[in-house]
């Protein structure tokens, strides 16, 4: 019988992480000229069909990441690039494609292609080295792009702890009837009746099957901005955000940058971020770490490079020296 693992509230610390490391870019500029910078040290590959993946948000809400920098990135970067979404395995703003795209279009996603990618079907990816799945259900329009820039809103998660590059493309590329539902619900179960560490592993599975079908042409940035403990999926209900604002990550690996994401958080004090670590612990979300190294999608062990400061090599705790508590 397969089991998941267990420990997975229990947080890392670097030096006892094992293996290579990986380069983890970081800038404090939280503007579209930071999203711009940011990306241009990760985006060489991102060519040909690029898709965006990003959490386009339920209505009005209130933390995603700003549509001016998205639209400003797309303009003077990726001019022929689509935002891509699936369909929520949730009734809601985003349940169906109708309401999907009533939705994109409160939101403001309006300066650019957006493409749901299950709106006409599914397809199967495999999973290589999976204990949970041979293969994934992802959007079929998935197939249909030579490349992929993950561009995530990093936060918490009601269910995942925290949702960083992973669970944008291990829960947001699966399609909202299959994909979601093999990853969040056992046969005869209630709709959510997989979680903790196993529910972590399942979605890292079907990240990295979207992972090896883009191979070298997919790279991924997180934003650690109004980081409340909910997701985007829970629109204007998201619990007030309360940590601290840090800056923008990116990084060809996809396991360094939401190790970095988690150890930026970690370097905060207790009183910047009591909030978001009891959300991680609580959910055993650090499994999604260990998880991701142990399949051998990435190292989570990096050199994270200041960009803001010659590309001076710092640590978590220099990222975050003189953090203000935030404002909404």
């Amino acid at each position: 019988m397969t089991e998941a693992a267990t420990g997975g509230e229990r947080y890392i610390p670097f030096e006892e992480r094992d293996g290579e490391t990986s380069t983890v870019y970081f800038t404090r500029d939280l503007s579209a000229e930071g999203l711009r910078r940011a990306f241009e040290r990760v985006g060489g590959n991102i060519t040909g069909k690029v898709a965006i993946k990003l959490h386009t948000g339920e209505p009005d809400g209130p933390n995603i990441i700003p549509r001016p920098w998205v639209q400003a990135l797309i303009e003077e970067k990726l001019p022929d690039a689509t935002i891509v979404e699936t369909n929520a395995y949730y009734e809601g703003g985003r349940y169906t494609t109708e309401q999907h795209r009533e939705t994109i279009a409160t939101n403001g996603w309006t300066f650019a292609p957006v493409d749901i990618m299950d709106e006409e079907g599914t397809a199967e990816i495999p999973v290589a080295g999976g204990k949970w799945f041979d293969h994934m259900t992802v959007g079929s329009h998935m197939l249909n792009y030579d490349s992929m820039l993950v561009l995530t809103h990093f936060k918490g998660h009601a269910m995942g702890g925290f949702g960083g590059s992973n669970k944008n493309i291990g829960i947001g590329c699966a399609d909202g009837r299959i994909g979601k539902r093999d990853i969040h619900t056992r046969p005869g179960g209630g709709q959510w009746s997989i979680d903790r560490e196993e529910l972590h592993e399942r979605f890292s599975e079907s990240a990295k099957a979207t992972c090896d079908y883009f191979g070298q042409g997919i790279t991924f940035v997180n934003v650690l901005r109004n980081m409340s403990v909910s997701c985007d999926c829970e629109g204007t209900a998201a619990a007030p955000v309360v940590t601290p604002n840090v800056g923008i990550l990116a990084s060809t690996d996809i396991v360094a940058i939401d190790a970095a994401s988690v150890d930026l958080v970690y370097a905060m004090s207790a009183e910047d971020n009591h909030d978001l670590v009891e959300r991680i612990e609580t959910r055993h979300g650090h499994r999604q770490i260990s998880y991701m190294h142990e399949l051998g999608m990435g190292n989570w062990r990096y050199e994270l490079v200041d960009i803001d400061n010659g590309d001076a090599v710092i640590q978590p705790a220099d990222a975050v020296e003189g953090v203000v508590p935030f404002e909404a």
